[in-house]
């Protein structure tokens, strides 16, 4: 292999031929989830602050989760805690030495994709309907 040819060779994995598996898409995702629900934490333990505050504090809060992006971060971060905790189980199974051949991760990777997103709209629904 003359001199050339070694320079003009892709790196290993190089990102243009590399295919993202479920699996890695998925831990990645997995990551992000866990360090995204830091925000949902922190305003769990902000309205608890506010309530010995007094009320005045205490409605500011609630006003801002009446509103459309309120809403919308706490859709975001129940899918973030349905979708974490489903992956989480799955690492309990696959510690157990159970599905882990590639059709079982396949068929688990949908399942936590498909399964997040209807039990967050079961929970969803449920609290407005009921």
């Amino acid at each position: 292999m003359n001199k050339h040819e070694a320079d003009t060779r892709p790196l290993s994995p190089h990102l243009t031929i590399y295919r993202p598996q479920n699996t890695s898409i998925l831990s990645i995702l997995h990551r992000l989830t866990g360090i995204g629900l830091m925000v949902p934490s922190m305003a769990m333990v902000a309205w608890v602050l506010t309530i010995p505050m007094g009320p005045k504090y205490f409605e500011l809060l609630v006003y801002f989760f009446s509103t459309i992006f309120g809403k919308f971060l706490l859709v975001l971060s129940l899918w973030g805690i349905s979708y974490h905790t489903l992956t989480g189980i799955r690492h309990l199974v696959w510690d157990s030495g159970r599905g882990i051949e590639l059709k079982w991760v396949n068929i688990s990777s949908w399942f936590i994709i498909i399964g997040s997103i209807l039990l967050s709209g079961l929970i969803i629904f449920l609290l407005e309907f009921s």
